[in-house]
């Protein structure tokens, strides 16, 4: 395993430590955006990478039946706790599903598929599928037309997943084993104040990762973001805006 390759998987496994601020900071997903990357039957539904259940909380929702698969046990317990209706849970990843052959009509990513090892994940992701089965990561991104967005991302860079939906809609990104993809972008927000802004940042993989110093120094740059930008300061709760990429990719 190379350095990058460490570090990649170190961030990966990472909020684990953070499950209940993750759970409870991140923003979901616009119903229309899973209407659109799952269709209106009831589907078995793997979600891999679930987290502590964002994206199955919401499949679950349009009455799929969802079976989440995730390689952090903290997340996995997070989500088993607060995701009634789930099919079934399972310690994974991506590159090693412990799922039969064919056993899903739709697999789904939410947030997460930028961590998979592609050339090792994609072919497990095409056993898995069943034929005809569809292969949807979604991507929440924030929306940096909005200036004081476009501010916070200077302090704080952008992620790894928030660089991924450019790279993802590029011709050939999913083969071998995946043709060309449909894309469609949604638009939503999510309220904060203050003191959830700061806490967003601290539910990041950089966040998580990083030395004291560090931490401390994005935590006092976004409070004062929040303290001196003319769109945040004094207001209670501002939104957040967030651009959600949804893609559906099939088979070769």
């Amino acid at each position: 395993m190379t350095s990058d390759e460490r570090t990649s998987a170190g961030h990966a496994l990472s909020f684990g430590q953070a499950a209940d601020l993750y759970d409870a900071i991140r923003p979901t997903y616009p119903a229309e955006a899973l209407e659109w990357m799952l269709g209106p039957a009831p589907k078995d539904v793997v979600d891999v990478g679930a987290g502590t259940g964002l994206l199955t909380r919401g499949v679950i929702a349009l009455g799929h039946r969802v079976t989440a698969v995730d390689p952090d046990d903290l997340m996995l317990a997070k989500l088993t706790a607060s995701s009634p209706g789930l099919a079934a849970a399972h310690t994974g990843a991506a590159e090693a599903l412990p799922l039969p052959d064919a056993s899903a009509d739709v697999i789904t990513a939410g947030q997460a598929f930028h961590w998979f090892d592609r050339p090792r994940a994609l072919p497990e992701l095409r056993r898995v599928l069943k034929p005809g089965g569809v292969l949807a990561p979604v991507w929440n991104m924030r929306d940096e037309s909005v200036d004081w967005v476009a501010r916070l991302t200077a302090i704080i860079s952008n992620s790894r997943g928030e660089l991924t939906p450019t790279d993802a809609d590029a011709p050939g990104y999913f083969a071998p084993d995946f043709g060309e993809v449909e894309t469609r972008v949604f638009h939503h927000g999510k309220p904060f104040d203050r003191d959830g802004l700061i806490r967003l940042v601290q539910s990041r993989s950089y966040y998580l990762t990083a030395d004291a110093e560090r931490r401390r120094e994005l935590t006092e740059a976004v409070g004062d973001l929040a303290d001196t930008h003319p769109d945040l300061a004094g207001k209670d709760t501002f939104t957040m805006p967030y651009v959600t990429c949804a893609f559906r990719v099939h088979p070769a």
